[in-house]
């Protein structure tokens, strides 16, 4: 087990949460409510987002990406202060033991259950994507 697959596994569950609440927030378009409630669901799933980001940032890097190429897709400008910005998750991240490593996979079937009941016809076809990765390596 590596942070790579970690953050891979981590980035599945956010998107999927992101997926979640993303249909929740879409089932309340004509239900009446405050402007505060909506706005609040809205800022919801921009943190979700950001944090879908940030992990696949962390997965990247642990996967050999450059600060270079992360920056440029960041659309950012300088390599030194992103990766400064992700130094205390790379190293939080990469300083788990291999116990630590294996139980943060745990309930990945879930992962691959929740891809299976929602997954469309125009999704990539792959009926196991975490289990995959799992086995990939």
């Amino acid at each position: 087990m590596t942070p790579e697959i970690l953050a891979r596994i981590a980035t599945a569950r956010a998107a999927r949460d992101l997926s979640d609440l993303a249909r929740q927030f879409f089932a309340t378009t004509a239900r009446p409510s405050s402007p505060t409630e909506r706005i609040r669901s809205a800022r919801e799933l921009r943190e979700l987002a950001n944090q879908l980001v940030d992990l696949t940032v962390l997965a990247e890097a642990f996967g050999g990406a450059t600060w270079e190429e992360i920056t440029t897709a960041l659309s950012r400008q300088d390599p030194g202060t992103v990766a400064c910005e992700f130094a205390a998750d790379i190293a939080e991240w990469g300083g788990q033991s291999e116990e630590d490593l294996q139980l943060g996979t745990a309930g990945h079937e879930a992962l691959d259950e929740w891809w299976a009941r929602h997954r469309e016809d125009l999704d990539p076809e792959v009926s196991t994507p975490v289990a995959d990765l799992l086995n990939r390596h």
